[in-house]
């Protein structure tokens, strides 16, 4: 599996005024929901979709979100926000 990415053209931090991740780029910024936040907080290049899973899994006590990570990854790159090592 390939590890994953955030896109450097984008920021990605925790926003306090707005209670949650957002994405900052030189247009604007996009809120994440918590989930979003969550998968993307693992971006970091040192994981994969697997790796994601695992870790998302042992923090919610969750069996698998391996088809919701995948999901959202999917949308992330098509909007240019991940990339794949």
């Amino acid at each position: 599996m390939k590890n994953i990415r955030i896109n450097p053209n984008f920021q990605f931090q925790w926003e306090e005024k707005q209670n949650c991740y957002v994405l900052l780029y030189p247009e604007g910024m996009v809120q994440l929901n918590q989930s979003a936040g969550e998968i993307l907080n693992l971006c970091d290049g040192s994981n994969d979709i697997e790796g994601i899973n695992k870790i998302l899994c042992e923090k919610f006590e969750l069996e698998d979100l391996t088809q919701d990570i995948k999901s959202f990854l999917e949308e992330a790159q098509n909007r240019n926000w991940i990339s794949y090592e």
